[in-house]
């Protein structure tokens, strides 16, 4: 949470330069940065996943609970590209 919370103060930051019409570049390093920070904290809720659920399912599933855990996971990283890079 500290670290969303941090990415909204990034995010804000953002908007305020845009606002106060900030050089053109140092926005889009600004923005360079919340989407890095969104990409790490993806990259922490994945692994939180990865060691809590699908563990889980590993440890105590089905086979059918075990596939579903694989393929949805492989949605995620299909869909997101690994979380850091964008779609």
């Amino acid at each position: 949470l500290a670290r969303l919370r941090r990415i909204e103060g990034q995010a804000s930051a953002v908007r305020r330069m845009v606002e106060e019409e900030k050089y053109c570049v140092d926005i889009l390093l600004q923005i360079s940065a919340v989407q890095g920070a969104l990409g790490k904290a993806g990259q922490m809720l994945l692994g939180t996943h990865v060691e809590t659920c699908v563990a889980s399912a590993f440890e105590s599933g089905s086979q059918k609970e075990r596939k579903e855990s694989v393929d949805e996971l492989m949605e995620v990283f299909s869909r997101y590209g690994g979380l850091g890079g964008g779609r």
